[in-house]
């Protein structure tokens, strides 16, 4: 008899985590196949909103069931109701955050053109939620929220002064979003010389993320009030310049020919093909005529090669037309008295 007693809980309690795994690892599986072949992304974000948290969720509806069929004294069958409810209702707000914030990164997606995408929005929503949740968990142990909410009110000028910098980088992360004049990927320059890519905008720092691969965490509000050059506004296309100097004997003509057929072969393949490349002499200098070609490059990064290329070909050219790139050099007279 003894045992019996345990049978039915126990049965209860277990058939909770079968179930907790088959909808885990077979009905999601499923699902999740029905959804990706949809249009809609919306499904997607709801089933992956429950991976992780449907066996959860389902242990304890099998140990609220096991208890209520378990012999036990009545103040600790409520004390224990009140655990699961309250665990129930963490593990329905988790569920509902990711539901949220998937939504949320969804649509920033679609409108990425008017607003940029960032972190931001999507952990503000899931602040706001969790904050929810906290609060109806408080309701159902019976706890009144208004002393809490007057506490708050009397506590609030205090709060604001302790989050001071907290609040300041908040919202110094929504203006640089909606200013739009920094996006995520935009490839900025501080005016104390950091620059990179703009990887993240989060609800206290944006990331930059260098041409080496090191990443640079900035303070929003500090950003905010830092003067920035931006290489991708208002287009991403920036204009390449290299200088190039020929000898004096150079016939100049000659040389702007080839330069510029060298150029156009270069931006045919690596750069803006659109863009009709030319040069401009702009110094005699001790040992050559120097100039400079405007060149047109996609982006930031790919100037490098644009150079890179040009360089090899033009070096090339004017050996086989016998342009004479000059080396250095200084004549010095001697005035003797």
């Amino acid at each position: 008899m003894a045992i019996e007693r345990y049978i039915l809980p126990a049965s209860l309690f277990f058939g909770g985590l079968v179930i907790g795994f088959i909808f885990e690892k077979v009905i999601l599986k499923i699902l999740g196949k029905i959804a990706s072949k949809t249009n809609w992304q919306g499904d997607d974000i709801i089933i992956n909103a429950f991976k992780g948290w449907i066996v959860f969720l389902f242990i304890i509806l099998g140990t609220y069931l096991a208890i209520i069929n378990f012999n036990l004294n009545e103040k600790l069958l409520e004390l224990i109701k009140k655990i699961l409810i309250v665990l129930a209702i963490f593990g329905g707000t988790m569920v509902v955050a990711k539901i949220a914030t998937g939504f949320v990164n969804l649509y920033q997606e679609k409108i990425k053109d008017v607003l940029p995408k960032a972190t931001l929005f999507s952990s503000l929503t899931r602040f706001f939620i969790l904050l929810l949740g906290g609060i109806i968990i408080l309701q159902s142990l019976g706890i009144s929220i208004s002393p809490i909410l007057a506490g708050l009110g009397v506590g609030g000028l205090a709060v604001a002064l302790a989050l001071q910098d907290t609040l300041s980088n908040l919202f110094s992360g929504l203006q640089i979003i909606v200013s739009r004049q920094i996006k995520i990927g935009d490839y900025i320059r501080l005016e104390t010389g950091e620059e990179g890519y703009v990887v993240d905008i989060n609800w206290r720092n944006t990331t930059i993320r260098e041409m080496k691969n090191n990443e640079i965490i900035i303070p929003n509000s500090k950003l905010s009030q830092s003067i920035i050059k931006n290489f991708h506004l208002p287009e991403k296309e920036l204009v390449v310049v290299v200088e190039v100097g020929v000898s004096y004997e150079s016939d100049l003509e000659k040389v702007e020919k080839v330069t510029i057929e060298v150029a156009r072969e270069v931006l045919s393949s690596f750069g803006i093909s659109s863009f009709d490349p030319f040069i401009r002499y702009h110094t005699f200098a001790d040992f050559s005529i120097n100039f400079n070609v405007i060149l047109r490059a996609r982006d930031f990064a790919d100037q490098f090669l644009v150079k890179h290329e040009f360089i090899k070909k033009l070096q090339k050219r004017f050996k086989e037309e016998n342009i004479e790139i000059p080396y250095p050099i200084r004549t010095v007279h001697l005035k003797q008295y």
